[in-house]
This record gives structure tokens, C-alpha cells and sequence, in this order.
């Protein structure tokens, strides 16, 4: 899997949000929710789509599948003006991240986020910031398919 360390800068981004959990996961409807209106938004710097979750501090160190988070369908914008009903904004922090390039379906990136969090991040210099975690998916996206190429970024400090 590969991996680079990456700074990014505060983004603005446009989009819609649901709390669930992993035992209610409700992303399919997110996105069902989304996608009709995204067209709506003007203002996007690029075609990506940014899945986003925001998890509590203490999601991970003391996890249970009821465990509840807010994920976000959204995409980046140069501003704030003009943001279409039903739509929200949010500003996601400037930090450091850790990114990794899953390739395949949803049945696999499980498997791609156990390794990142119980592998890759303990063997490594930095440990798990408390910001947004969040997936690019670009061109190369194709939801569940094999072939299916995203961008999972993890909030990351140096320990």
C-alpha cells in the first residue's frame, strides 16, 4: 500500500452530513442524499468528491460497533458564497495527514483501514491526530469496482 506524508492547508468544503455508526451505517444513503444536488454547487475547485468523518477522541481507544460519528458527502470549494439549500459548510483544519491509495471495492478498504490503524500507524513516527479523517475520490474512482482507486487520509501527529 502506498503511503506519503502530506501538509494540507484549511479547505472549505460544500456537502451534506449524517450521523451513524458502523453497526448503523447509513453512507449509501448519505451519498443517494448527495448526489442528485452536488450540480448545485458552483463554486467547486476540482471534480473530486471528499468523503469525510468525523470521529470523537476516543473512537478508536475505546471502539464499539454502536460508536457514533458524522459523515460528510461533500467537495471543495473556493468559498462560501452561494451555498445551495440543504447543503452545509464545514472548514477542515490545516495538519498533517498520512495518505494511502486503496485499490479495489468497499469490501476491501476495511481491510486497507485495519492494517493503516493497527499496522502501519503504531509502527510508525506519528500517531493519530484528532481531526477529520477523510477519502478523495477522484477520477479513478468507480464505486465497487475492483479496479476502484481512492485516497484515504488519516490525521496524523508526530509522537
Amino acid at each position: 500500500m502506498t503511503t506519503r506524508i502530506e501538509k494540507i492547508n484549511e479547505k472549505k468544503l460544500v456537502g451534506k452530513r449524517l450521523t451513524m455508526s458502523f453497526a448503523n451505517y447509513r453512507v449509501s444513503e448519505l451519498w443517494q442524499s448527495f448526489m442528485p444536488k452536488r450540480n448545485k454547487i458552483l463554486n467547486n475547485l476540482n471534480k473530486d468528491l471528499i468523503s469525510m468523518v468525523i470521529y470523537n477522541a476516543t473512537h478508536f481507544t475505546d471502539f464499539k460497533p454502536n460508536n457514533q460519528f458524522e459523515r460528510w458527502a461533500t467537495v471543495e470549494v473556493s468559498d462560501f458564497n452561494n451555498v445551495p439549500e440543504e447543503m452545509e459548510t464545514f472548514l477542515l483544519p490545516a495538519g498533517l495527514y498520512a495518505v494511502f491509495l486503496h485499490i479495489g471495492d468497499a469490501k476491501t478498504f476495511v481491510n486497507n483501514f485495519k492494517y493503516i490503524m493497527e499496522i502501519w500507524l503504531p509502527n510508525s513516527e506519528y500517531v493519530l491526530d484528532n481531526r477529520p479523517h477523510f477519502e478523495v475520490l477522484g477520477e479513478k474512482y468507480k464505486n465497487n469496482d475492483p479496479h476502484s482507486e481512492e485516497e484515504i487520509w488519516i490525521p496524523i501527529r508526530l509522537k
